[in-house]
């Protein structure tokens, strides 16, 4: 299905490549060189099915563009494109309504399967809070998207078990395991001076989708034989951690010295 996409990006080449990409299969594209001309050429967002906006330009950063774009035309359809993005800029451009967020270097197979797969649904954008420690279910990274994620986890020995089901931009789906080891809980609860934590099984099963969205973030890929076992609490994990139980306690995470 063809569809009109602007891409907004300071970088000609890059213009360029996406623009000849998406144009080879079938798309109408239309380009800017930085957040200024992109509002300019987006007006009321009716003339466009989905952006491709960069995060990193002059002027205007990519999250201020998004957020003015969601103010003109709240069901907009907004990638986000950034190479030094974190974790953190992913959750920050949800809160601000994106669609999903590309992390350069992509391949345009990637980048193709995931317009696809954002033009052909619809809205999917859901508000982010973090009163519910599931935070992905309704957003896509690097194209890929966790689907569902169970009502209990499996409790082993030594670990603390969940699937979720994942879909890559080509609409393959596996079910992942997330593992969470007895140490890797151990330690949330030391760190957090907490036995028990909010909404227990809800917690430790947000903190097993935050893990999965950190992969798919950093490798846009299914993780190895489907399964990703938590291995350290990663300063994206303890800043999640940390968002959690300010939110649903008043009280953090006491910070490493």
């Amino acid at each position: 299905m063809m569809s009109r996409i602007l891409v907004i990006d300071d970088e000609t080449n890059i213009r360029m490549t996406i623009r000849l990409a998406l144009q080879h299969v079938g798309h109408e594209v239309d380009t800017a060189a930085d957040g200024v001309e992109g509002l300019k050429k987006f007006a009321n967002g009716a003339g466009y099915d989905l952006v491709l906006l960069d995060q990193r330009m002059p002027v205007l950063e990519g999250l201020a563009v998004l957020k003015e774009m969601k103010d003109r035309k709240s069901d907009a359809k907004v990638v986000m494109i950034t190479a030094f993005g974190t974790i953190d800029l992913v959750v920050e451009a949800m809160k601000s309504g994106a669609t999903d967020f590309l992390r350069k270097p992509f391949t345009m197979e990637t980048l193709r399967e995931t317009v696809q797969s954002i033009t052909q649904q619809g809205d999917s954008n859901q508000p982010y809070g973090l009163d519910s420690p599931v935070t992905y279910g309704m957003t896509t990274i690097n194209g890929f998207r966790i689907l569902s994620h169970p009502n209990e986890c499996n409790r082993g020995p030594d670990q603390l078990i969940h699937e979720f089901i994942v879909r890559n931009p080509a609409g393959e789906s596996i079910i992942s395991k997330v593992i969470l080891p007895n140490y890797i809980i151990e330690l949330v609860k030391a760190l957090s001076d907490r036995e028990n934590m909010p909404g227990e099984d809800r917690f430790w099963q947000g903190l097993a989708e935050e893990a999965l969205a950190n992969y798919l973030w950093q490798n846009a890929s299914f993780p190895p034989d489907d399964t990703l076992t938590v291995t350290e609490l990663t300063t994206n994990l303890h800043k999640w951690v940390d968002a959690v139980l300010s939110a649903t306690t008043g009280q953090g995470v006491e910070k490493n010295p």
